[in-house]
């Protein structure tokens, strides 16, 4: 990592917000939210991202830093960025990121602990068993030619149409869980090769499947609404693309840095490569990158059909029923207000999650009162949280909040600090069951790798993002 943030360059707004005033190339100011302790910890590099996103064509508003963000690829994980076509905006392939769509959804189980405590061990045993996880995991399906671009056009309806889920899952998925626009011919066949034999596998790094247990609630009505109460049970997953995300994001990055000159763009970092949002090339990346989406929304809908037949042969009168999926690797057509205004944007999320507050007419009927379910996965051994969007975050960050702790510590690192075995052993001594096909891959992953996911939420909630609803602890951990 890198040195940490100097304060001294940035205004204070409040308790959890800080302004870095619009300099050199800047745009727009750069906005971050934080209290001062997560500021503390976050790296240098983060400020140095965020000033070069706020240089891009037709930005709008501000470029936003959510609590979790870090270093990362072009755009810090945890960046906000919205651009706006008519005034000449930008789509970037690396303020999307190269794991499209990755996201997290959440079943509700029906059941309580003390109906998991007793067959744990045979749960985890089985659900390992189910879903293929780890790098280069392939599954049961095999997926090619006009298949493959059926799945890129359907997403989990795809998906549901072909068994993998019930009809009434799709209204708990973002978009329905099947992304308008997406363009398969966009897609390389390099990269629908590479997802062939990916359907329906976790993949690895950061993405898991845990059984969790509701551990405290905070808002008790919207808790309710949700179906949460203490001490349930619920199962959530986090993957993403795997391997067409991925090349698709290689392909058009390539693309893009080839191309800036032919549209007079001076990249302030060759990692930000992009191109006009009404370019062929954008529009091109647009649906391809739509595609992805909707390859993320079949995977996690086919890992939820291999979960929900696990549970089924050790515990049927579970119930798994969806409570609801959203992605925090995108860029969406939204309408936001910007100085009063009402403007048609590109909103990029990049390791920040979706959270439109109640009222807001593209979530289900169910959550119109509450505000959308806003998933907050923790880092392996460590807290999960469901929060719910509010009205403030429209202004603050268009409609947008944390993604999960942020990583304070390079894979490297955690490598050098920590063996895999030990924190396997160190989690179940504290009733933590992890399951994984990589002793590495679980110390690249060490709950102390990462900030402190309560302060991240914490900071999200009083700094008007979204509001916590409930915690969740972990008790079973398939680990790519």
């Amino acid at each position: 990592m890198s040195a940490k943030v100097d304060i001294s360059r940035l205004e204070r707004i409040s308790e959890f917000s800080w302004r870095m005033a619009a300099h050199g190339r800047m745009h727009v100011p750069g906005v971050l939210y934080a209290d001062e302790a997560l500021l503390r910890e976050m790296d240098d590099k983060v400020l140095e991202q965020l000033a070069n996103v706020a240089a891009l064509p037709g930005i709008a508003g501000a470029a936003y830093a959510m609590p979790d963000a870090h270093w990362g690829y072009g755009f810090p994980i945890g960046g906000v960025a919205a651009f706006d076509a008519r005034e000449g905006g930008v789509v970037s392939a690396g303020g999307v990121g190269f794991d499209i769509s990755c996201g997290v959804r959440t079943l509700l189980t029906g059941l309580g602990r003390e109906a998991i405590e007793p067959c744990k061990h045979e749960l985890a045993d089985a659900l390992f068993a189910a879903i293929p996880a780890g790098v280069g995991s392939t599954g049961e399906l095999r997926v090619g030619g006009t298949e493959m671009d059926a799945l890129l056009r359907g997403g989990a309806r795809w998906a549901v149409d072909r068994g993998y889920g019930e009809p009434e899952d799709l209204a708990r998925i973002e978009e329905g869980g099947c992304m308008a626009g997406a363009d398969p011919d966009a897609v390389s066949e390099q990269a629908k090769r590479r997802q062939r034999d990916e359907v329906g596998t976790l993949g690895s790094g950061n993405h898991y499947l845990e059984v969790q247990e509701v551990e405290a609630i905070f808002d008790a009505p919207c808790a309710q609404r949700f179906g949460l109460a203490p001490g349930d049970i619920v199962l959530s997953i986090h993957c993403g693309s795997r391997g067409l995300g991925h090349q698709i994001g290689t392909d058009y990055l390539r693309r893009m840095v080839g191309a800036a000159a032919s549209f007079g763009l001076a990249l302030p970092d060759r990692e930000l490569a992009c191109a006009p949002i009404e370019s062929a090339l954008g529009r091109a990346y647009l649906g391809a990158m739509r595609a992805a989406i909707n390859c993320a929304f079949a995977n996690r809908q086919v890992l939820t059909h291999l979960a929900r037949r696990a549970f089924a042969a050790l515990l049927p009168q579970a119930r798994l029923r969806l409570l609801y999926d959203v992605s925090h690797n995108t860029c969406k057509v939204e309408t936001h207000a910007v100085a009063g205004e009402p403007r048609t944007l590109h909103v990029h999320r990049k390791g920040a999650t979706r959270a439109f507050g109640p009222g807001h007419p593209e979530l289900p009927a169910e959550f119109r009162e509450t505000g959308q379910p806003v998933l907050i996965g923790g880092s392996m051994g460590t807290a999960s949280w469901i929060l719910a969007g509010c009205a403030s975050g429209e202004q603050a960050s268009f409609s947008s909040a944390c993604h999960g702790a942020g990583r304070r510590m390079s894979r490297h690192q955690a490598t050098r600090t920590w063996t895999g075995r030990d924190i396997v052993a160190r989690l179940a001594a504290e009733g933590v069951l992890v399951r994984s096909p990589s002793l590495r891959g679980i110390a690249e992953e060490a709950p102390h790798a990462y900030k402190d996911v309560d302060a991240v939420v914490e900071v999200t909630e009083r700094a008007g993002l979204a509001r916590r609803v409930a915690r969740l602890r972990p008790l079973v951990c398939i680990k790519g």
